[in-house]
């Protein structure tokens, strides 16, 4: 498996892909390490972890570094990521611990939560290290093993992450394999006990036909297509930031940007310039260039999806108020589009790309129809002010941000609605999903 830059096509590195014998050999490795993990106090495996991820400190910089060149966000974001998933591991490991107590309920009822096994998790390439570290965390707390298979774009930075944390840790504890599809598909038709996933639907939907036969567990988050709705009483210089700034993060490659734009009317014309003005001063470039906060598209097929999106958009009828082309078949320049209607495809699919979508409507039943008129539901964003705690309440997602992104703050979950998510992690019952709940009465 090789792994290039995507800003330049320059390869980083190799690595070998797994066969069936590795897996099994790996799974084998795991069950056995996974019946004297979950013998541990649980206190003394939160203590591991937290050493384990304490050894990190002083890679941070390389590990940022790696992460910006494989994946192709600037370091700043890739220190970011780096560093928070190394300094929330311990209030995470923390958490699911005192999430993962022993419960009593009355009349000698307890419920208590223990081990499943063995965890694959099955990570994306947009967020390498901080997705598949939300997963980790709270599955090894919980007294699992865990088998890693990170995305075949971004195999170098989880592999690096990997081997720190895995020399701390009991052998066998924390395993990784790498491969294209047809690992993962080995992996999830393999004898683990829980597949927790992130990625897309179509993959999502591919994982529960081959989990049903086993009755598999599965913990999944399926994507987005993120509405955001613009009201007549919305601040605009607030929520023309917002929509570009969400729109345009990580070069537009995010699970919840802002793909959506639904503003009213009456002020649709004040929005949009505003837009295009903070949407000009955005620089794309290579992860080391100053002053680039729009990084290069991770791979040829993704750069193609997005320029046919924007062409769809432009021969059915819509305008291109900024940027609307790509530059060196790797990245695509700051874009804005208006008029943007139900028949074209941005509207229906995610773009995934640095472009800001935008659709005027007359009344405020009418952007929530179109808002909920999708089967993704991971986020959604209303900016407004008398009324809008009605339209919020009205929206069908997961996340729901009022005059913000979603996501929420402090110990919320991560979860989405409909088919963007299917179970859930973060929070306390987040963590309890890494867990088989057992009720003991005496």
């Amino acid at each position: 498996m090789k792994s290039y830059d995507p800003s330049n096509g320059e390869l980083l590195g190799e690595l070998p892909v797994c066969d069936q014998t590795q897996i099994t050999e790996t799974l084998q490795h795991a069950k056995l390490a996974a019946k004297s993990w979950r013998q541990l106090n649980i206190v003394d495996r939160v203590d591991a972890i937290k050493v384990a991820y304490q050894q990190m400190l002083d890679d941070e910089d390389k590990l940022s570094e790696l992460l910006s060149r494989e994946m192709g966000k600037d370091i700043r974001r890739a220190a970011g990521e780096v560093g928070g998933a190394i300094h929330s591991s311990a209030y995470l490991a923390d958490e699911a611990m005192t999430a993962l107590q022993t419960q009593r309920l009355g009349y000698g009822t307890e419920l208590h939560y223990k081990a499943l096994g063995v965890v694959a998790v099955i990570s994306p390439w947009n967020y390498p290290v901080m997705m598949a570290n939300n997963l980790i965390v709270p599955a090894l707390v919980a007294g699992n093993s865990v088998i890693l298979k990170p995305s075949e774009q971004t195999p170098l930075i989880a592999d690096a992450f990997f081997e720190h944390l895995s020399k701390h840790l009991p052998a066998g504890v924390f395993n990784i394999i790498h491969g294209d599809g047809e690992v993962g598909e080995l992996l999830v038709k393999s004898d683990v006990n829980l597949i927790a996933f992130t990625g897309s639907q179509a993959v999502g939907k591919k994982i529960m036909a081959a989990a049903a036969s086993q009755v598999k567990r599965l913990l999944m988050e399926l994507g987005g297509n993120d509405p955001m709705i613009v009201m007549s009483n919305a601040n605009i210089e607030q929520a023309a930031r917002f929509a570009v700034g969400s729109s345009f993060e990580n070069a537009g490659q995010m699970c919840t940007s802002t793909e959506r734009i639904y503003v009213n009317q009456t002020i649709a014309d004040q929005f949009e310039q505003r837009v295009v003005a903070i949407a000009s001063q955005y620089k794309t470039g290579a992860w080391n260039q100053p002053g680039v906060n729009i990084g290069p598209i991770i791979n040829a097929h993704q750069y193609a999806k997005i320029i046919a999106h924007i062409s769809d958009a432009k021969e059915k009828g819509a305008q291109v108020l900024l940027g609307g082309h790509g530059q060196d078949q790797r990245y695509i320049q700051p874009t804005v589009i208006s008029q943007v209607n139900r028949n074209m495809k941005m509207e229906h699919e995610e773009t995934f790309g640095p472009v800001v979508s935008i659709t005027r409507y007359s009344n405020i039943d009418q952007a929530i129809e179109w808002a909920n008129d999708s089967n993704y539901g991971l986020g959604a964003a209303v900016f407004g002010t008398e009324g809008v705690e009605a339209v919020a309440s009205q929206l069908e997602a997961g996340m729901i941000g009022i005059n913000q992104g979603p996501g929420g703050g402090g110990d919320a979950p991560w979860v989405g609605a409909k088919q963007s998510g299917f179970g859930f992690h973060g929070s306390a019952e987040g963590h309890r999903q890494f867990a088989q709940v057992s009720v003991l009465s005496k």
